[in-house]
């Protein structure tokens, strides 16, 4: 079995501990120092951003709301499981759909599950509120910050690339960051160690020098695996999952990141 097919079927049991949008009715423990395994990372050159720890993912649980009230809640837990496990199954399967395409599948499942009805226009509205999620406040003074040290910025994301273009250009994100990465160009999805390499290949730097920063455990478990200083934003405050490696942080927000990373 050759090595990224192995680390997808690793990731395939933890979906419910470190999902997409875990934990999204939980405060998060803002001010709580966060957990640390070892030192910083010393000589980062560049840091990659799962887009989830720059967007506030809140609002969407909100809109599965709005749309089937009294079943928002159950259709958004079940479209991300789906969402998972059909990008995923998709890549060992050799059957790629990219990220926008298999949301919604996933929805399509997710509504026929509850026996809701899964209009285009309620699906459109629900996936075009994935690229109209807010930024987490403190998301902006930190990539200045970071930027100002003159690291190199980039979202490392499943989503496709136009989703990201439309989320750098609505958020001015497009002015901080480096040109997003998106796993659409290996055809494939993180944890897949091609999508991880986007990275050192467009930053052009060893993976030891780029500091990945993830929102899911799974992701931070993935880019671990491939061997990146890895830095969990968990603000939902979940369990480590037990995937037999640990993030070099786990942090409550994106807050103490400068401090780590430009020492």
């Amino acid at each position: 079995m050759s090595t990224h097919r192995r680390g997808f079927l690793q990731a395939v049991g933890c979906l419910a501990a470190g999902g997409l949008f875990v934990g999204s009715d939980r405060a998060f423990a803002a001010g709580e120092e966060g957990s640390r395994r070892g030192t910083p990372a010393r000589g980062v050159g560049g840091v990659a951003f799962d887009a989830f720890t720059l967007l506030d993912f809140r609002q969407l649980p909100a809109t599965a709301e709005r749309l089937y009230p009294g079943q928002g809640t159950r259709l958004e837990e079940l479209w991300r499981t789906r969402l998972f496990q059909y990008g995923w199954l998709r890549v060992l399967g050799g059957q790629y759909r990219d990220f926008e395409a298999v949301s919604g599948d996933a929805f399509d499942f997710a509504a026929a599950s509850l026996k809701l009805p899964a209009s285009a226009s309620a699906r459109r509205e629900y996936l075009d509120a994935l690229v109209q999620l807010p930024l987490w406040p403190e998301a902006v003074p930190v990539l200045t910050q970071l930027r100002a040290a003159g690291l190199k910025l980039a979202f490392l994301s499943n989503l496709t690339p136009g989703m990201l273009a439309a989320i750098g250009r609505r958020t001015g994100l497009d002015r901080l960051m480096d040109p997003p990465l998106s796993t659409d160009a290996v055809r494939s999805y993180k944890p897949d160690p091609r999508a991880y390499q986007l990275a050192p290949e467009a930053f052009r730097l060893p993976r030891e020098r780029i500091a990945f920063v993830a929102h899911g455990g799974w992701d931070a478990a993935g880019a671990g695996w491939f061997g990146f200083p890895t830095y969990w934003i968990n603000r939902a405050a979940i369990p480590r999952d037990e995937l037999g490696v640990a993030p070099t942080a786990t942090l409550p927000s994106l807050s103490p990141l400068p401090g780590l990373l430009t020492v």
